[in-house]
């Protein structure tokens, strides 16, 4: 028997492109200089997704720590399930043998080498993290750059990826990658807690059974709000991070 996506998910579509395209085109992109910071670039790949076939997740809840995360926790186990379906977006979680912020969740992505620009660096980072070879074709849009309290800035770009791209996801920096459906970023209300720590609203988006947190959840906040819901002209470089990516 076919098992057809729910009415509420995003197609998966070339009006979807032409509608992110026309967004983060009004969109002016806003830059920060590095003032001795290093260049990071992470891409926002869009796919297809099943809504069964690609929802699951190889973790159980005794294998996530919540203890650090600010904020109420009690429903959450970490978990990414019931998210899938539909057009999505490639997110994963971070290998443990990786030094810093294992198990943490990210978008495909890492530092910008010496002589590449963002655009190189973002293509061949998903070549190397999840095995996906795109070209400069696939661009759809530039988010803002947002800087990290680790001294990164980080440049986003949203990128076509293919409805059912072959993916194989590198064992030395993923752990898990998930198909995380554009529906459930658009129904999911972003939290602002404070901590102690900083002045600043730290940003929640909640996926599946979890909260993801800046950078990463700044990038995605963003995306929702001006490529999704056409909210040209908002910003996130305010928005802090959990103490926990600090380091």
């Amino acid at each position: 028997m076919q098992i057809v996506n729910p009415p509420d998910v995003i197609p998966y579509s070339d009006e979807l492109r032409e509608r992110l395209d026309r967004h983060l085109e009004q969109h002016e992109q806003r830059r920060h200089e590095l003032e001795g910071r290093k260049h990071a670039a992470v891409s926002i790949v869009i796919v297809d997704s099943h809504p069964v076939h690609h929802d699951d997740d190889p973790l159980v809840a005794d294998d996530i720590d919540m203890g650090d995360v600010p904020g109420d926790v009690a429903d959450l186990d970490g978990r990414m399930v019931g998210v899938a379906g539909g057009a999505a977006f490639l997110l994963c979680r971070r290998t443990s043998r990786l030094n810093k912020h294992a198990g943490q969740w990210a978008l495909p992505g890492g530092r910008v080498d010496p002589g590449e620009t963002a655009l190189d660096a973002a293509l061949r980072e998903v070549d190397e993290e999840i095995g996906l070879r795109l070209t400069a074709d696939a661009v759809v849009g530039w988010l803002d750059d947002y800087p990290t309290r680790s001294g990164y800035v980080i440049s986003p770009v949203v990128l076509w990826g293919g409805a059912d791209p072959d993916l194989r996801p590198s064992p030395d920096e993923v752990l898990a990658l998930y198909r995380i459906g554009l529906h459930a970023l658009r129904d999911g209300e972003p939290r602002f807690v404070t901590i102690p720590e900083s002045e600043r609203p730290v940003v929640q988006v909640p996926l599946g059974n979890d909260l993801i947190h800046a950078p990463t959840g700044a990038v995605l906040h963003q995306f929702r709000q001006v490529a999704m819901a056409g909210r040209i002209g908002e910003r996130v470089d305010h928005l802090e991070q959990p103490v926990f990516a600090w380091s």
